[in-house]
């Protein structure tokens, strides 16, 4: 059976590979805006998985698990960024974001 299929053309092969591509730059451009506010501790589960405490973790009764009731709007970059003008600017974008509800 799998010998009567023709093989895929150069041109092909080359679409299928520019959608595949395509698919993953929309993964990989959410993935990014996400990690842009969201706790890097936070895992898909909202539970926190920091060696530490925080202001956002909530321990469970009778669990160990620890969650993270964060609301994924804080900017913890402006801890080490020194440039006071990229401070300023990311501020107004998450600022500007967060009014018109847009989750780019």
């Amino acid at each position: 059976m799998a010998a009567d299929r023709e093989k895929p053309t150069r041109a092909d092969y080359q679409a299928r590979l520019d959608k595949i591509s395509s698919i993953f730059a929309d993964m990989v451009k959410y993935a990014d805006a996400v990690s842009m506010t969201r706790c890097p501790y936070k895992n898909r589960f909202d539970a926190c998985t920091a060696q530490f405490g925080c202001r956002y973790q909530k321990r469970e009764p009778e669990s160990e698990t620890v969650a993270c009731t964060s609301d994924d709007k804080l900017d913890y970059r402006t801890a080490w960024d020194k440039n006071q003008a990229s401070k300023d600017e990311m501020r107004e974008r998450l600022r500007s974001g967060r009014t018109s509800g847009s989750k780019d």
